[in-house]
């Protein structure tokens, strides 16, 4: 092979071939060695949560009242407009602090407006406002209830509470009102002025 037509084949590297090349014995060992000491820990360091660490509820805590909260019900779906005091905002959606239709002697007039919802001019306290209420209709007759008992004895007034049974009457009554009601023109008589 001293021959000099080999001594170009003698520079060449050989030709490459396929091989398998494991992980290292010593990198399998330390993940091995790692995984033990994870499971060891785990298992020394377990501690299922002690009962001082919670909050203290138990299932009766969970439990939905039976009655309607007005009060919850009333932050839930009349707080943007009304506001958290009652007060309304002035020129756009009228104030039931003090207001006529929430203290008159009959709370049927409020329940009527919860049911149906007013569309047109209202005038409250001397002020007139023209705009929409929608209506609450899709309540039961508890939660209503308890809207008008809380409107009608916070914010200042102090007018009678009221039921059920006073709901589902009105109800009743007004099932064939198909709309909202037309502010003064349909609400006012109910005042007796």
């Amino acid at each position: 092979m001293s021959d000099s037509r080999f001594k170009q084949q003698r520079r060449e590297q050989p030709e490459p071939q396929e091989g398998s090349r494991p992980v290292p014995k010593v990198v399998l060992t330390v993940i091995g060695l790692l995984l033990v000491w994870a499971v060891y820990h785990l298992y020394t360091s377990f501690n299922p949560m002690p009962a001082a660490v919670g909050d203290d509820r138990v299932v009766a805590d969970f439990a939905v009242p039976a009655t309607a909260d007005g009060g919850q019900l009333y932050t839930a779906n009349c707080v943007a407009c009304h506001q958290a005091s009652g007060a309304g905002v002035p020129g756009v959606f009228p104030p039931l602090s003090k207001s006529e239709w929430v203290a008159a002697a009959d709370p049927g007039i409020m329940i009527r407006i919860l049911l149906h919802g007013i569309h047109g001019p209202l005038t409250v306290e001397g002020a007139q406002y023209n705009g929409e209420m929608p209506n609450f209709a899709r309540f039961s007759d508890e939660e209503i209830a308890a809207m008008v008992t809380h409107v009608r004895s916070s914010f200042g007034n102090t007018a009678s509470a009221t039921d059920a049974k006073t709901v589902a009457q009105v109800r009743e009554q007004t099932k064939a009102q198909a709309g909202p009601w037309k502010g003064d023109e349909d609400l006012r008589p109910l005042l007796g002025e």
